[in-house]
């Protein structure tokens, strides 16, 4: 579960969504009932950017406000991530789709 999380991460850092979703999925089913969010909820963050990518709106904001969701609990750290930071992108992100764009800054985990 370990390797599939730092690997996730990687991922993410790397802007390979696709990938990292795939990475944070293992995790995620390897989990503690109680870090289930967690990982749950970077799945939500990495599949979010990917659909942006893929250029839908619906999918993308869906999947932030789940991201939001899970996290939230977790902050302001958790296993070395700084989760406030990710909600703050999260949010950032939710406006950007509200506004029309799917211009996302990369997240930075």
């Amino acid at each position: 579960m370990l390797d599939a999380y730092k690997h996730g991460l990687e991922h993410i850092r790397a802007e390979r969504y696709f990938e990292a979703h795939e990475e944070l999925e293992l995790a995620w089913r390897a989990a503690a009932r109680e870090e289930k969010d967690f990982f749950q909820g970077l799945v939500h963050v990495a599949v979010a950017w990917y659909q942006a990518g893929r250029g839908r709106p619906v999918a993308t904001a869906r999947q932030l406000e789940k991201a939001a969701r899970r996290l939230a609990a977790f902050a302001p750290q958790h296993r070395g991530v700084d989760v406030s930071a990710v909600l703050e992108q999260v949010e950032r992100a939710r406006a950007t789709v509200a506004a029309g764009s799917l211009d996302l800054a990369a997240p930075q985990l």
